[in-house]
């Protein structure tokens, strides 16, 4: 299947994992309020932590190993048996150490809490990395995409009140479930489970454990923010960066999703030795993503504080304030993400991986214990800015002798000014439609999009920019 099909595939798969639960965010968040959000959130970051624990990495690795056995049948079955296999060992002791949690440590969000569960159930069958590994991605999007939406119209029918708001978390919980058991069901005929000794098991444990280090480093300041200010500054100020960053965080899926799909691609490559090849695909992948990006924290910046409180209510108008700036990280999280699955990654050089996300997450860890309680959840923000800006420079430290990063930055700074330009005519449109209506914003979306896509096709019919390649 072709890149350009992938890649639409795993962005409606990415993208329907959050934006539903985002649909439902304004009746929720007027059904529960501020601290029924807050709560919620606090509850489902520490349940996430233990199924990234469960999963030990395997999004990554998992999917790289099988792109690279791919065209070998027999040593698929041995690899995926013996990667599956440890997963199962990870994943069930995750699961009685989140048991634990549940009735020895759980707060105010124990039962919330004990009715996420079964996320972590579902690591024990999450096969989306053998499937995005074999290059197929139809599957995952379609069953997933179904679940997802049964989920949504469950909430809307069962969740009414605060006190509802474990149905929520459950419903959540069981289509994760349902997901990755639909999910796993496509890999029949495809690959075939044949058992083998526990120590070619516990062979792919380490280079799973360097991964794990920094995919939990990521999650430390994707999660871990939300636990701090929920601590110090209360679950309230929680509800308002939870519904900020919620915006951030579903478009985050777009660069996510095309750099899964990259990373196998890659991956065969670099095993082919086509390095020519692999230069020029990091190259107009790198600008593509800035590009997406540079549109996404602009338009978001632009609109954030009319979009807030139309979309989540007016007791959520700060959230508005909050996104603005957290916005910005979008254009940090591309650049890193193109290096990361396009260098780093197929080039098994994962400890680069490891030093820049763990210096991150460090960053964001100080940060946050210095600002929050002052700041309250803006200094979350600025942590979160700081963390993010931290994992390119330390890519770049490591890698510059040996990528373009001068054609790179220039590409940052060529999109960021069309961002700039875009988002002064979009506040120049806000101050001739004044209130603050579902048609005003709409008004101002549209100019914004106008205004940008201009500029892009201007540019690169001046420059002859051509993306095909990134489809062969």
């Amino acid at each position: 299947m072709s890149t350009k099909k992938n890649a639409a595939y795993n962005v409606a798969y990415r993208m329907f994992s959050v934006f539903l639960p985002l649909v439902t965010a304004p009746y929720l968040s007027r059904t529960v309020g501020t601290d029924g959000v807050g709560l919620y959130s606090l509850a489902w970051s520490v349940s996430y932590v233990f199924c990234l624990i469960g999963m030990l990495g395997l999004n990554d690795y998992g999917v790289r190993t099988i792109a690279q056995v791919r065209d070998n049948r027999e040593e698929l079955d041995r690899t995926f048996s013996a990667i599956w296999q440890m997963q199962l060992l990870v994943a069930g002791a995750t699961l009685v150490a989140w048991l634990g949690y549940v009735f020895l440590v759980a707060g105010e969000e124990k039962v919330i809490a004990l009715h996420l569960t079964m996320m972590s159930v579902s690591c024990l069958v999450s096969l989306d990395w053998c499937l995005m590994g074999l290059d197929i991605f139809k599957p995952i999007a379609l069953r997933n995409t179904f679940v997802k939406l049964a989920a949504a119209a469950c909430v809307f029918l069962f969740v009414k009140k605060k006190e509802d708001l474990w149905i929520y978390g459950f419903v959540w919980s069981l289509a994760t479930l349902i997901g990755n058991l639909m999910s796993a069901a496509s890999l029949r005929g495809k690959v075939t489970y044949r058992p083998v000794p526990i120590r070619e098991s516990l062979k792919h444990l380490k280079p799973c454990a360097v991964l794990f280090i920094s995919v939990l480093a990521v999650n430390v300041y994707r999660t871990m923010d939300k636990v701090m200010v929920s601590a110090i500054a209360g679950v309230h100020e929680n509800g308002l960066y939870e519904n900020a960053e919620k915006i951030i965080y579903c478009l985050s899926g777009f660069i996510s999703a095309i750099g899964t799909v990259m990373m196998p691609k890659v991956a065969h490559m670099q095993k082919e030795g086509a390095t020519e090849k692999i230069s020029r695909h990091i190259d107009r992948s790198m600008e593509l993503i800035l590009c997406m990006t540079s549109a996404m924290a602009f338009g978001v910046a632009a609109v954030a504080d009319v979009f807030a409180p139309l979309f989540y209510g007016e007791d959520f108008r700060y959230s508005g304030t909050l996104m603005a700036p957290l916005a910005f990280t979008l254009i940090m999280i591309g650049f890193a993400n193109v290096i990361r699955t396009q260098v780093v990654l197929p080039q098994k050089r994962d400890h680069i991986f490891v030093k820049s996300v763990c210096c991150g997450a460090a960053v964001n860890l100080i940060a946050n214990a210095c600002l929050i309680p002052s700041m309250k959840s803006m200094g979350a923000v600025v942590g979160t800015l700081m963390a993010e800006m931290t994992v390119p420079v330390v890519q770049y430290i490591i890698l510059r002798k040996e990528l373009p990063y001068g054609q790179f930055l220039k590409y940052v700074g060529i999109y960021a000014v069309f961002g700039g330009i875009m988002l002064g005519c979009v506040r120049l449109v806000k101050t001739l439609v004044p209130a603050e209506t579902w048609l005003s914003l709409g008004i101002m979306t549209a100019a914004g999009i106008a205004v940008y896509a201009g500029l892009c096709i201007g540019y690169w019919k001046m420059t002859k920019k051509n993306f095909r390649e990134l489809n062969q």
